[in-house]
């Protein structure tokens, strides 16, 4: 795991300068070694955590066995070894070349030489590298499949920057930047920018599952994997058939990411998702495997009981952090600069100090990130088919404005059934469920006063999918059926596709960096997303339980007794504090004075939230937050 930079420049704009620069402001992210290439018009820098072969000889920029190609790399890649074993029993390895190191970039790296961009379709893993052609002076920027590991880029028309963070980039001062109005509506939305959009005009995000072709004559995005590309035309609906097949993939995901030349550990909430993590690790582990959790002092939001009797049951080494409000102020800062754009999910407090906490035993854990979205953990899924109801489609506005005049509670469901029209719903729903804005509440809010509407992938609003099953080596098309995606699998693909991989991995990736921790998520293997989304609906949400099929799996290993309570989100108590000791971030953001001065939106509006807010409509405290996230953003940035 790693920080990676460089620059693409026929004119010959920047230097090894502009390289230091950008790998100081992320050296957090490898505080292990740094490393520089220069050659024409291409610079490449490299911040190393040292994980797989600790020697200085894996260290990066690291240049193939034909001198050819040099490669910069952000990642793991878990089935390295047998990628390894191919490479050198391959016809194709006519010099029968030894690997000079034990690490996975080497491999990489000597697979792309050999097998050309299509070597990507091998790798199981999280990535963002990049690999120079030093014969054609071309440039390639790979991002793994689900968007787990960061890559930014700036594009100018000539000039190509990137980075796996924000920060590395803006340490450019010849490279300017105009904020993007559309981004911040999109962030009061959402709680994040979708890809491929960030805060900035002319900085994008990389998306998931493609790489950038570079070279003097412009730049070219290929897409190598889609969530819409592995949706097949049958589910696979067997009980135990399901059981068998998810099983086996969790725990071979499990494995392979259990590989690491440093001590390793999990996170462990107390939840499903976590706990079967946790399990399948002690079962694999040949050593005592460490947890760690995060508690709060507000009962209502402590799970750590939770995760304690679960890590006992289990014969973990258990640690743990009792989190308080004065925790939380300390953190406030950095949780708001460490983005590097607005990014409101206010979890990535705790996830920081659970980063912190672990990074004193261990320098690799696993997460549980994508057990949601996979198998139907959210509330949302529920709204999505609730409101697929055609009775509650056609009177949901009269319903709303009944609720409106009612209790806060109804209120905002009431704001769940307000929504303009069907293509709107995924994205709305989203956006209520985490009490954020809605898209009519924006007209009313923003100063430019004029409609919103999310760009959405638009394959995700067809209910009827074409589902290719496709060989990507014989590039065949073997079968292409219709298959009618049910509402909660519309809506959990929303969630897979912008709030997983733009405000979840994110937040996971940024935190635990931080602190120079790598963080492992083996329910993103691509394996196990493919089986996923092809997996009966009914299998995932049954006899209104949700997750059922993961259940099933978890009391294999853990008694069901257990897990016998009501799913609690890890969040802090952001409601209570706001009205109490974090009072002060209203005041210190939202004052009429900063709010006018940036006109962004308007202060009357702000005021009228406030009060309401104040005076116990509850479900308004996100709404607060994500203001208050903007504008310590505009002051820090302008």
């Amino acid at each position: 795991m790693c920080g990676i930079a460089g620059f693409f420049s026929p004119e010959r704009k920047f230097n090894q300068d502009h390289l230091q620069l950008m790998t100081d402001a992320i050296k957090h992210r490898g505080p292990n070694a740094e490393g520089f290439f220069m050659e024409g018009p291409c610079g490449l820098g490299h911040r190393r955590l040292s994980v797989i072969d600790l020697s200085d000889r894996a260290n990066q920029p690291l240049t193939s066995s034909n001198d050819r190609y040099v490669i910069i790399y952000n990642g793991e890649v878990y089935n390295y070894k047998e990628i390894a074993a191919r490479l050198k029993s391959s016809q194709n390895n006519k010099d029968n070349f030894n690997f000079k190191t034990s690490s996975d970039t080497e491999v990489v790296l000597e697979a792309f030489a050999t097998y050309g961009v299509n070597f990507v379709h091998q790798l199981n893993g999280m990535f963002a590298f990049a690999i120079y052609d030093k014969k054609q002076e071309e440039l390639y920027l790979f991002r793994d499949r689900i968007g787990i590991k960061p890559l930014y880029y700036y594009w100018n028309g000539k000039d190509l920057v990137f980075a796996s963070e924000l920060k590395a980039i803006k340490a450019i001062k010849e490279i300017k930047t105009t904020v993007r109005k559309e981004s911040i509506k999109e962030f009061l939305y959402l709680g994040y920018i979708p890809s491929p959009n960030s805060i900035y005009e002319n900085i994008f995000k990389l998306d998931s599952g493609s790489y950038l072709k570079i070279s003097k004559d412009g730049i070219e995005k290929i897409s190598y994997w889609s969530l819409k590309n592995k949706i097949s035309s049958n589910v696979l609906k067997n009980k135990e058939q399901a059981l068998v097949k998810l099983s086996d993939l969790i725990i071979s995901s499990v494995q392979y990411q259990l590989e690491s030349d440093v001590p390793f550990g999990v996170f462990l909430s107390g939840g499903i998702d976590s706990s079967l993590i946790t399990a399948q690790a002690v079962g694999l582990s040949s050593v005592k495997v460490k947890t760690f959790s995060i508690g709060f002092e507000e009962n209502s939001h402590n799970e750590s009981e939770y995760a304690k009797t679960v890590a006992k049951y289990l014969g973990t080494e258990h640690n743990e952090f009792i989190v308080s409000y004065k925790d939380a102020i300390t953190l406030i800062e950095p949780v708001l600069d460490i983005f590097d754009e607005p990014y409101a999910d206010s979890s990535a407090m705790p996830t920081l100090l659970v980063s912190k906490l672990a990074k004193q035993f261990v320098t690799v854990t696993l997460s549980g990130e994508g057990g949601d979205e996979l198998f139907f953990g959210y509330g949302s899924y529920k709204w999505a088919q609730r409101l697929n109801n055609p009775l509650i489609q056609l009177s949901r506005h009269m319903i709303a404005g009944v609720f409106e005049h009612m209790p806060s509670r109804y209120k905002r469901i009431g704001k769940l059934l307000d929504y303009r029209a069907e293509d709107d719903r995924k994205c709305h729903i989203f956006s209520q469920e985490q009490y954020f804005f809605s898209a009519e509440e924006l007209s009313h809010l923003m100063v430019e006063d004029q409609p919103f509407k999310l760009e959405l992938l638009s394959w995700i609003n067809e209910p009827n999918i074409l589902a290719k099953t496709t060989d990507y080596l014989a590039k065949n098309d073997l079968s292409v059926k219709e298959r009618k995606l049910t509402a909660m699998e519309q809506q959990a693909i929303f969630d897979l596709q912008y709030y997983l991989q733009d405000d979840l991995l994110t937040k996971v990736d940024r935190a635990s960096m931080q602190y120079s921790l790598e963080t492992r998520v083996p329910y993103l293997d691509h394996r196990l997303i493919e089986q996923a989304l092809n997996l009966s609906p009914h299998l995932k949400y049954r006899n209104n339980t949700s997750k059922y099929i993961l259940k099933e799996i978890l009391y294999q290993y853990i008694p069901k007794l257990i897990f016998q309570r009501p799913k609690q989100g890890f969040a802090i108590p952001l409601k209570t504090w706001l009205r109490n000791e974090l009072k002060h971030l209203i005041n210190d953001n939202l004052s009429e004075e900063i709010v006018n001065r940036y006109g962004i939106v308007k202060y009357s509006e702000v005021q009228k939230l406030i009060k309401d807010f104040m005076g116990g409509v509850d479900y308004l405290y996100n709404r607060i937050w994500v203001l208050i996230v903007l504008h310590h953003w505009l002051r820090k940035h302008e």
